[in-house]
């Protein structure tokens, strides 16, 4: 090791004991560290979607109890002897991001997110990429972890080596906090306008679900692509007049006010559909109305991801004469340390304002800040270690 931390280290984490039960903060033991990992001191992380399936039990193939977060932020404590990047040192600020199996060729092209067939389990799984742990109880009792290679609900964190994004300097502890969530939620919407869509300003687009992967992509679009047309859509008045604030041009309030709302949208768009569309809610009804309101050549992208079994039906004839697309994207399609350093930078020049998004909750306050996110009281829940 660079550092010589003696094991086990005893730490406290956020753990779902079993499926459908509440977080619990846990002492648990970190029994081990492999030379390609790293120990982060966790100052943050982002509640998201992906850790409550993990805490209502709908991801497969994972052993109970574990440790979830994903949006981790913090400073490195160790480094392992075979860790690549020679430019990490003990106290560098880091964000948190996804892991992939670095092996294949598509990891190679550094494109991993959506070609990788190992995305998914190294993942979703809550094990390292062999499928053991390094954490387990006070009793010795194993407690799963390496959740997207860094369960950041844990005060200190194994985290592999390919889930570090190093920040270019030692950041403020406000900036800790309001970066934490760009290693998945932000990454994820505005990659998926950035990377994938690649809109013009002339385009008009529509995005379903104004979370925090919702309010990326509209950050992206009418702030740093400058579109000149964005139609948001949810159910939540508040959201959409925030996302007004944030440059939609029309919003649509799907639950009470409209109950047609891809005529809605074609109303807007004088009938011509939207050029592109996104959805990051997976809700089956919305995928509908979302591949439905696109006009002739235009993409949908699927962010949120659909409960397994669930049907899409689509009229093939108008899809296929129309020359419609409807594509699914993972993370964005990003490469998480080339591309948070440029949200970074469009935070720092004011196109992307996540400070107006999120709220910061202490540890013990987990089960509020959820219920304030499942409400749409907030956007954006980021916890405090």
């Amino acid at each position: 090791m660079k550092t010589g931390p003696t094991f086990p280290i005893e730490t406290e984490a956020l753990l779902v004991p079993s499926p459908g039960s509440r977080f619990t903060i846990t002492p648990v033991l970190i029994q081990n560290l492999r030379p390609d990992e790293l120990l982060v001191e966790i100052q943050y992380s982002g509640l998201c979607h992906t850790d409550f399936l993990l805490r209502t039990g709908h991801l497969p193939n994972v052993t109970y109890p574990c440790i979830p977060g994903h949006e981790g932020s913090g400073k490195i404590l160790a480094i392992g002897p075979t860790v690549r990047d020679r430019t990490l040192s003990i106290g560098d600020s880091v964000l948190l991001s996804f892991t992939s199996c670095d092996k294949c060729h598509h990891c190679s092209a550094q494109s991993p997110t959506t070609k990788c067939k190992l995305m998914p389990p190294l993942n979703l799984s809550c094990a390292r990429h062999d499928g053991t742990t390094g954490y387990t109880a006070l009793d010795g009792t194993p407690v799963s972890g390496h959740f997207f290679g860094q369960s950041s609900f844990a005060k200190i964190a194994v985290v592999h080596e390919l889930s570090i994004v190093k920040l270019p300097q030692v950041m403020k502890e406000e900036e800790m906090a309001l970066y934490a969530p760009m290693g998945c939620g932000y990454q994820t919407g505005a990659g998926t306008i950035m990377n994938v869509l690649k809109p013009s300003k002339t385009d008009k687009v529509v995005i379903f679900g104004m979370g925090s992967v919702g309010f990326a992509a509209l950050m992206a679009a009418s702030q740093i692509l400058e579109v000149e047309t964005v139609i948001a859509v949810d159910l939540v008045q508040g959201k959409l007049t925030l996302a007004r604030e944030f440059g939609a041009t029309y919003t649509i309030n799907a639950g009470t006010e409209v109950k047609d709302t891809v005529g809605e949208i074609m109303k807007i768009t004088g009938g011509k559909g939207v050029d592109f569309a996104v959805d990051t809610t997976g809700v089956g009804k919305v995928v509908q109305d979302m591949i439905a309101c696109l006009g002739q050549g235009g993409t949908a992208a699927s962010v949120g991801a659909p409960p397994p079994g669930v049907k899409i039906e689509v009229d093939a004839g108008t899809f296929f004469a129309m020359s419609k697309k409807w594509i699914g994207v993972v993370e964005g399609e990003v490469w998480p340390v080339e591309f948070i350093p440029r949200l970074i930078q469009a935070h720092k020049e004011g196109k992307f304002p996540v400070d107006r998004i999120s709220k910061v909750y202490p540890v013990m306050d987990i089960e509020r800040a959820i219920a304030d996110m499942e409400s749409g009281k907030i956007i954006k829940a980021v916890v405090k270690f």
